[in-house]
């Protein structure tokens, strides 16, 4: 059996840009009744057709085996989902009961006092042991857990084959070799980028430091940040050496964000990169084509998995909620192991439930280096809002693109560090 429950949480979310938490009103009737509509929130989907009919489902079981309850289904725009869950916050008679949200958002949520814990619905309901620790971790503050993965997603090393079959080159074991195999296509193919490493694509980076066993900040009372540490810059050191002339050279790589890395990849300017299982389809329609395959993104060592970044949605009750058990109830049945499939088919969204995982991975080749990715643990981002003013003021990119134009790692750290401090305290 996995163990779900939280111990100390040491990594959480990234929040709502540029803002603190809302004050919340949580002047609810304190009841909790069996009967009526249970309104429900999800976002939006540029093509909601797919999500809508998996969930259409759900709710009609749902209500099936519940007399008298009627589930009412809103989607809302993830642009507005800032104003939207403030409103509900503060006014608990527009506030759904049950919400899906990013486990980004979920500290500044929680900050505000705006969701129910979830702890003993976890403790009492069997798939909860199948979730992915790690997964699970995302969904926790304070060792506390206020919310259920829903989906997740991971990124892994994407690479030409047509390029290293050309160049009589296998997939790099370690982030060493992945320096060394990127310098090598770099300097053969010089119209191409060894790897697309982006100086604003922070979740990238986020793996060389972990497997170098850094963090980016730890908690002893309150927070620090920890990327001035020497394990942290050891993995600052070996990402942006990827952002250098032999390999992505800073005049067009510095500025690269996520998207952009991607789509370098993906227009054939690249031989590899760092993408998620979201990404297969935007290189599936590229210039890379089928010449194409994916692998774990490598460690230190042969046979590592460098730790990922676990982004995700999650499904949680408000606290204001007077149907609360009726939300929860809901939550197990969308995110129990028939629906997550039904998702993963419907929208490619990768399952939070190891059993769902080796199911799709046994059914779809091309899902098992993110499902091996994801169940060879992943990490998260500090729990507390004081993430979302890091995240806005962009101090890791900048760092990054500091250094990758010939500033000295170890001042340009401390240098962030000290930035990070200031908005934890």
């Amino acid at each position: 059996m996995r163990f779900w429950r939280l111990a100390a949480v040491a990594v959480a979310g990234t929040l709502l840009v540029g803002c603190g938490p809302p004050q919340v009103d949580q002047s609810g009737s304190g009841a909790d009744k069996r009967t009526g509509t249970l309104r429900v929130w999800l976002f939006d989907e540029a093509n909601r057709s797919p999500k809508e009919k998996v969930v259409n489902s759900a709710v009609r079981e749902f209500e099936n085996t519940h007399d008298d309850v009627t589930v009412d289904v809103r989607y809302i725009a993830v642009d507005t989902r800032s104003e939207r869950f403030t409103g509900a916050f503060n006014d608990p008679s527009s506030a759904p009961d049950v919400a899906e949200f990013g486990n980004t958002d979920l500290a500044s949520y929680v900050a505000a006092g705006g969701m129910a814990e979830l702890d003993e619905m976890l403790e009492q309901w069997p798939a909860a042991d199948d979730l992915s620790e790690s997964v699970l971790e995302t969904a926790g503050v304070n060792g506390k857990t206020y919310g259920v993965p829903w989906f997740t997603g991971v990124r892994a090393l994407y690479y030409r084959t047509d390029v290293f079959e050309e160049l009589n080159l296998e997939p790099p074991r370690t982030l060493g070799e992945l320096a060394e195999t990127a310098r090598r296509v770099h300097t053969e193919r010089p119209d191409m980028y060894g790897i697309s490493a982006g100086g604003k694509y922070t979740y990238a980076m986020m793996p060389f430091i972990w497997a170098s066993g850094g963090e980016l900040a730890t908690k002893n009372g309150s927070w620090e940040s920890a990327i001035d540490a020497e394990e942290a810059r050891t993995g600052i050191r070996r990402y942006t050496e990827l952002i250098d002339p032999s390999v992505c050279p800073p005049e067009q790589c510095a500025q690269l964000t996520g998207t952009e890395s991607v789509q370098a990849f993906a227009g054939g300017k690249a031989a590899m990169t760092i993408g998620g299982d979201f990404n297969r389809s935007a290189v599936d329609a590229g210039a890379a084509g089928e010449n194409y395959d994916v692998v774990p993104l490598p460690g230190t060592e042969p046979g590592s998995i460098a730790p990922a970044f676990a982004g995700g949605n999650l499904l949680g009750v408000l606290r204001s909620s007077d149907r609360s058990s009726l939300a929860q109830e809901f939550i197990r049945v969308l995110a129990g192991e028939k629906y997550q499939r039904q998702m993963y088919e419907a929208m490619g969204y990768l399952p939070t439930l190891e059993g769902v995982q080796d199911q799709v991975a046994s059914d779809d080749p091309t899902v098992q280096p993110f499902v091996e990715t994801l169940q060879s643990g992943t990490r998260f981002v500090p729990s507390t809002p004081a993430w979302s003013e890091i995240d806005a003021q962009e101090i890791l990119p900048t760092m990054v693109q500091r250094i990758a134009n010939g500033n000295g790692v170890r001042s340009t750290t401390k240098d962030a560090a000290r930035r990070m401090d200031e908005a934890f305290r």
